[in-house]
C-alpha cells in the first residue's frame, strides 16, 4: 500500500471558491511532509492523493496528516486497477494474515461511467475475498471494513479510515495576531483560529527585567508547538514592565488590570497591522477573572478599531483545560512562571469598570508614547515546521 487517500469534506461545499481551497490544502499537506519521502501529492476527484516514497514510515504520515486542518479523514491505501477481479486479487495480497470475525465491502464510485454500481462493487469484491478467505459478512457492525474507490482509470482500496483535524486550510482565512500568554487559554484560542483557516501571528507581553524570562520562555515553546499545525510562525515578545510600572504610578489600583488590558490592545493592533493581520484574537471567557465581566470586556475592546476575536468566550476551565490537554498545550501552560497579568495586580480589581472612570485615568499617561516603545521594543522570532522545508 504505497499512497493515502486524504478526503475533505467543509471545502467540498465551497462552490466555485473549491479549487482554490483545495490548492491551498494541497500546499499545506506538501509541507507538512516536506522532510518525509513523498513522491507526489496530487488532486483526485473529490481527494487527495500522497504518494509514499519507499522509505516513508507510515507512523510519521499519519502523525503530520491528522495535524493539516482541511482533511476530514485520510486512509493508507492501495492501488488496482478499475477491474472488480484485479481489485479483489490486490486486497487479498495486503490484507495479511489477521482473520476478522466479520467484515464488509463499502464502495464509492466516484465516475458513474463506470458500468457497476457501489452496492455492486460491494457485492463482487466482497464475494471473492469470502471465497478466498471464507470470512463472514457483517454489513452492520463488521470487524474490518474494506472501502474502494472506484476512479476514472483506477481504483484506491484502504482498510480503516483516519480522523482528519477538519475545518478549513490555514492560509485560507487570512491573518490574525493572538496576545499569547503562558497560560492555559491564549494556545487554545490560537488552535481553534488555526483550525477556522487563520494564520497565527502570537504576540506576548512580558516583564523582563523585572521577572525572570520564563514567561518568554513559555511562550517560545507554546509557540514552537502551535507552529506544527500552521508550519510557519511569527511571534512577537513585547516588553510590558515599564509600561506597568507607569500605570502604577499615575493610576489608581481598581483600574489598573483594565488599563493593563487596553494598553495591550493597544500595542497588538499596531503590531497586527504592520505584519497585515486582519483582527486580535485573546483567550478571555467571560466571568472567569475580574477582567472577563461583560463591562470590562467591553470596555477594554472599545480601544480597538479592528474586530476583537474570543473563540473561547462561551467555554468554561473544564472544557478548555481538556482541550489544552489534548492539543499537548497544557503540561507547557501549567510549568510556574512569572508573567506581566500578575505584576502590580491590585488585590481588589475593579469587576464593572466604566469607560468614562477608565479614559480619565488613561488622560494621565502618555498613551501614544508608550504604544510607540512596546511597539518598537518587540523582538521577533521566526519558527518553522518541519524545520528543514524548503
Amino acid at each position: 500500500m504505497k499512497s493515502v487517500v486524504v478526503h475533505y469534506q467543509e471545502i467540498a461545499l465551497k462552490g466555485k471558491n473549491r479549487p482554490w481551497f483545495i490548492a491551498r490544502l494541497v500546499r499545506n499537506i506538501r509541507q507538512a511532509v516536506s522532510d518525509l519521502d513523498i513522491r507526489e501529492v496530487r488532486v483526485l476527484m473529490g481527494r487527495i492523493e500522497v504518494v509514499l516514497g519507499p522509505s516513508a514510515a507510515w507512523e510519521s504520515v499519519r502523525d503530520r496528516l491528522a495535524r493539516v486542518f482541511g482533511i476530514a479523514n485520510f486512509s493508507r491505501a492501495g492501488r488496482a486497477p478499475l477491474d472488480v477481479d484485479a481489485i479483489a486479487a490486490e486486497i487479498l495480497k495486503d490484507l495479511g494474515p489477521g482473520d476478522p470475525e466479520t467484515f464488509r465491502v463499502s464502495a464509492r464510485r466516484a465516475d458513474k461511467r463506470f458500468p457497476l454500481t457501489s452496492p455492486q462493487i460491494e457485492r463482487e469484491v466482497g464475494g471473492r475475498i469470502k471465497e478466498a478467505r471464507n470470512w463472514l459478512v457483517n454489513l452492520d457492525r463488521p470487524a474490518l471494513t474494506i472501502h474502494v474507490e472506484a476512479l476514472t482509470s483506477e481504483a484506491f482500496y484502504s482498510f480503516g479510515k483516519e480522523r482528519g483535524a477538519g475545518g478549513l486550510p490555514v492560509g485560507a482565512s487570512g491573518r490574525v495576531a493572538c496576545l499569547l500568554s503562558g497560560g492555559i487559554d491564549s494556545p487554545v484560542a490560537a488552535w481553534r483560529m488555526m483550525r477556522r483557516g487563520c494564520r497565527v501571528l502570537f504576540v506576548h507581553f512580558h516583564s523582563y527585567p523585572i521577572l525572570s524570562r520564563a514567561s518568554q520562555e513559555k511562550a517560545r515553546e507554546l509557540a514552537r508547538l502551535l507552529t506544527r499545525y500552521q508550519f510557519d510562525s511569527r511571534l512577537l515578545l513585547v516588553p510590558f514592565g515599564e509600561i506597568q510600572q507607569r500605570v502604577v504610578l499615575a493610576v489608581q489600583p481598581p483600574l489598573r488590570v483594565v488599563i493593563y488590558r487596553r494598553l495591550m490592545l493597544r500595542i497588538a493592533e499596531r503590531i497586527a497591522r504592520e505584519n497585515r493581520a486582519q483582527a486580535l484574537v485573546t483567550g478571555e471567557v467571560v466571568g472567569q477573572v475580574a477582567s472577563q465581566t461583560l463591562e470590562n470586556l467591553s470596555t477594554i475592546g472599545s480601544v480597538a478599531a479592528m474586530p476583537v476575536l474570543r473563540p473561547l468566550v462561551g467555554m468554561d476551565k473544564e472544557e478548555i483545560t481538556a482541550e489544552a490537554q489534548r492539543l499537548g498545550t497544557y503540561p507547557i501552560s501549567i510549568i510556574p512562571d512569572q508573567d506581566c497579568c500578575t505584576l502590580f495586580t491590585p488585590r481588589h480589581p475593579a469587576t464593572k469598570a466604566r469607560r468614562y472612570d477608565v479614559e480619565s485615568a488613561e488622560a494621565q499617561l502618555p498613551i501614544d508614547e508608550m504604544v510607540n516603545e512596546a511597539v518598537t521594543g518587540a523582538a521577533p522570532e521566526s519558527y518553522r515546521f518541519p524545520e528543514t522545508q524548503p
